[in-house]
């Protein structure tokens, strides 16, 4: 470092602490960045990479950008993952000795962006902390945007990754310590940003937002997330909210696959919200409703009275419809108060932003009176909080259409301050004075094109085209500027005049920004204030969004039972529903009680067995989000967790096949499901060979009816299981119907007690257009194979003993053809055969991708071949 200059030297000892970043580094109007940062900044930002004199033997990579363009840089890095560190000049380099003093103003964080368009309005930007202890792990969250704050303990790793997802935290700080194989699946499964921060001492003034956390490991987890915000954003955190200590019991478990099985938020296809049951429900007005609609649907409740709290308020709210549109278009005009506040706090507002700040606060009284209209108690008659003093003080400080920037000045009102007023008369007056000297001039000396002008080097002056310069007496004017085709002069006057009108101009801007800084800060008090109006309003935002689509989709308000009874009548799938528009959709009932536990779907590929079991699940999650449910009637169990195992897909991150995802998503709802859960299980088995298939699915379905007893919903092609019904007495058949004209087969998508008669495979084929010639070939082949079926599954269920044992007498398949055992008949096994056979028993096969594991196949086949 000796050998370099004390800029890079300076650059270097800088960047030494910000390692995992991109350091900005401020020279003069531009950010310069230098080595590994500029080479990968250049290829991330596209843009020129250079070199500079460093002081060494080779020339130093450099690449810059401007600094009024910055902003638009950093929200791509931000983007991809990636941090900033801003560093700027913190000293005047008139004064400096030597090198100009630097230092990180902010870093800048997926986790801790302010704006732009990494924020969605619709959606909080969270950061989390994780610590670990023992076998259980600490979540802290905040969204800096907003001042939201939360922590909760997680009993699993896999319960951590599941909440971390479903909030879309993009940033988790955790310690130095915590384990390596950990940190990968934190990378992986959520797509985060990781940070590192080891220490976590929080100033005393942070105490008070922690008063209602008593757990400790809750208050370690949260002090590693505060000193990381402070220690990184440098400025003030005081809209942070009082921490809320939630539990992960007290709403419905949804896992992240089942979410994404379900397209609550996201589609699967294309990870858009359009499709998804967030898009269908998001009728609010207000960023801050749409925000909370989200939290909702991702924490469905499994309180009945806060879930019945909610139906009820809907109910009121569809029952009054004017009031419901006056409320609607009120809060059409109401600014985002949440992240508001957090701008004032961080001190990036501006005059426009207080100009909505005020139009929001002036809509709270009339919403305030719709809400005592609506119901004389409850929710709607709490006192809104309208902060009328602010919005008074707004009303007389700000004009109404300022300008973006708050340094320029014409921000503050005429009357509000009596210097400013001063200052503004005496500009105004000067200005006045110069428009009546320019008409006296013109008069004066003939010169119609006579003209005062100003510019900011020369300051103002009497301008004289060369043209008409005989027409000016001698002496008259001082001549100050010559142009190719014109003179500059001066007047005493005017000098005079100019050093009055700049100096006004000059304390005019200064003192608008002093006064906007002065009125800023006076908002800052109101930040709690504004914070609980926010949470009232959002909640109202979301009530009357449920009775919007409840109305217009011709929704029902849903029932709850307590002895665990499910009755739907007409039920639709919601999303379907909407996206066929004005084409029909077919109605379905569904039914559970104590003596029909489990459903067993048959029926062809695209007759809807997967849209009936997805609308069931969807139908349970609306109900317990308060919302009403798309049937004519609905009785509902309140379900503590859903399942579900729906479509097919390979998990390429960790190198799993389609039926190990399948088998991992089973294994998941076996292990946790309980009598108060809901399953869905579509095809399961479908992944391996059809005796192999067919024997898991059977081993499932007697599993959960004999174990767990949870409502289950299992569709499958294994017409073969349709058996079970006189076995199991909590199974009942159900099919889709189809029929045949003409030889083409045609979806009902009517569900009906019973079994299906047949399978359609080949019908479906046909209506995917495959060539004519390989369908009659298929139909050949279909009828030989019927004739030589044979009934070898489902076995006739055992008497299940409810312990997980097996004997030697359980067996599959081969891979191999191994001959009978040679105590049988006096026969061995080859050696060459029973090498390959133990090199397979040595594979791990659980640990291998497909490609591996077809390798490893492949060189066992040429073993036994050769």
């Amino acid at each position: 470092m000796a050998t370099y200059t004390p800029m890079i030297q300076q650059y270097l000892k800088i960047k030494a602490n910000y390692q995992d970043a991109f350091l900005f580094f401020r020279l003069g109007d531009f950010y310069e960045m230098f080595f590994d940062d500029a080479i990968n900044a250049s290829q991330e930002l596209e843009i020129t990479l250079t070199s500079r004199d460093g002081g060494g033997e080779d020339r130093i990579p450099m690449c810059g950008v401007p600094h009024h363009s910055a902003p638009n840089y950093i929200e791509q890095l931000i983007t991809k993952g990636y941090k900033v560190a801003i560093c700027e000049q913190t000293e005047d380099p008139k004064q400096a000795k030597g090198v100009v003093r630097r230092e990180v103003v902010q870093l800048i964080t997926p986790g801790t962006v302010m704006d732009g368009k990494a924020i969605q309005d619709k959606e909080n930007n969270y950061i989390a902390s994780v610590t670990v202890f023992d076998s259980q792990f600490g979540l802290a969250l905040s969204d800096l945007t907003t001042g939201e704050n939360l922590v909760a303990i997680c009993a699993s790793f896999d319960e951590l990754l599941n909440e971390i997802y479903s909030v879309g935290a993009k940033e988790v700080v955790i310690s130095n310590e915590f384990p390596e194989s950990l940190k990968k699946q934190l990378v992986d499964r959520c797509q985060a940003t990781l940070s590192y921060q080891l220490d976590t001492n929080t100033t005393t003034k942070f105490e008070v937002i922690l008063n209602q956390v008593t757990d400790e490991r809750l208050v370690k987890t949260f002090d590693r997330l505060l000193t990381y915000l402070e220690r990184t954003q440098k400025r003030s955190l005081d809209h942070l909210q009082q921490v809320k200590v939630y539990y992960l019991q007290d709403a419905m478990k949804i896992d992240l696959y089942s979410k994404r099985n379900l397209e609550l938020t996201e589609t699967i296809r294309s990870k858009g919200k359009k499709g998804s049951l967030l898009w269908l429900l998001d009728e609010t007005k207000t960023a801050m409703g749409a925000r909370l609609l989200k939290q909702w649907v991702d924490k469905p409740l499994v309180d009945r009275s806060k879930i019945e709290e909610r139906l009820l308020m809907v109910e009121t709210l569809i029952a009054n419809y004017f009031e419901r549109e006056d409320l609607r278009q009120l809060l059409k005009e109401v600014y985002d108060l949440e992240r508001l506040a957090g701008r004032v706090a961080f001190g990036n507002v501006n005059a426009r932003d207080l100009i909505q700040l005020k139009k929001s606060l002036q809509q709270v009284p009339e919403i305030e009176k719709l809400c005592l209209t609506l119901q004389k108690e409850g929710y709607f008659s709490q006192q809104l909080d309208a902060c009328v003093d602010l919005a008074m003080l707004l009303e007389e400080a700000i004009v109404e259409t300022p300008p973006l920037s708050i340094k320029e000045g014409s921000i503050i009102k005429d009357g509000y301050h009596s210097q400013l007023d001063q200052y503004r008369d005496a500009s105004r007056n000067g200005k006045t004075w110069i428009a009546q000297l320019e008409q006296q001039e013109r008069q004066k000396t003939g010169i119609k094109s006579l003209k005062i002008g100003y510019n900011k080097i020369f300051g103002y002056f009497i301008e004289v085209s060369r043209a008409n310069l005989h027409l000016l007496e001698e002496g008259v004017y001082e001549r100050k500027q010559t142009l190719s085709n014109a003179e500059r002069y001066i007047t005493p006057d005017l000098k005079e005049k100019e050093s009055l009108i700049l100096e006004a101009e000059e304390k005019i801007v200064e003192l608008e920004y002093q006064l906007f800084v002065d009125i800023r800060e006076k908002v800052k008090n109101y930040i709690p204030r504004l914070q609980g109006l926010a949470k009232h309003l959002s909640k109202l935002d979301a009530l009357q969004c449920f009775a919007t689509v409840s109305e217009n989709r011709h929704y029902c308000k849903p029932n709850f039972s307590s002895n665990g009874e499910l009755s739907i009548k007409d039920g639709r799938h919601p999303v379907v529903e909407k996206v066929m528009d004005s084409q029909e959709y077919v109605p379905n009932d569904c039914s559970f009680n104590h003596d029909r536990g489990m459903l067993l779907i048959t029926g062809p590929n695209m007759s809807g067995k997967s849209t009936y079991m997805r609308q069931v699940a969807l139908t349970s999650i609306m109900a317990q989000i308060g919302c009403y449910v798309p049937a004519t009637k609905a009785v509902l169990p309140i379900f503590d967790q859903i399942f579900t195992r729906i479509g097919a897909a390979d998990d390429l991150i960790s190198g799993q096949s389609t039926f190990m995802v399948e088998m991992l998503e089973a294994k998941n709802a076996i292990a946790h499901a309980t009598s108060q859960s809901l399953i869905l299980f579509d095809e399961i088995g479908r992944g391996t060979s059809t005796y192999d298939g067919m024997a898991l699915a059977q081993a499932i379905i007697e599993h959960i009816h004999e174990f767990i007893g949870a409502k289950t919903l299992f569709s499958t092609h294994y017409h073969e299981l349709t058996v079970l019904e006189e076995q199991l007495h909590s199974l009942n058949n159900i099919h889709v119907k189809a029929i045949e004209e003409n030889g083409r087969v045609v979806f009902l998508h009517k569900i009906e007690e019973g079994a299906a008669d047949k399978s359609y495979g080949i019908h479906v084929a046909e209506l995917a257009d495959l060539p004519s010639s390989l369908i009659k070939r298929a139909k050949e082949i279909l009828t030989e194979l019927e004739k030589e079926k044979t009934e070898a599954i489902p076995v006739k269920t055992k008497d299940i003993v409810k312990e997980e044992t097996f004997s030697d007498s359980d067996s599959q398949l081969s891979l191999f053809p191994v001959e009978k055992q040679a105590s049988n008949k006096g026969q061995q096994i080859p050696k060459k055969e029973q090498a390959a056979i133990e090199l397979l028993k040595s594979l791990n096969l659980l640990e291998m991708t497909p490609l591996d594991a077809m390798n490893e196949l492949y060189q066992l086949q040429k073993k036994v071949k050769s």
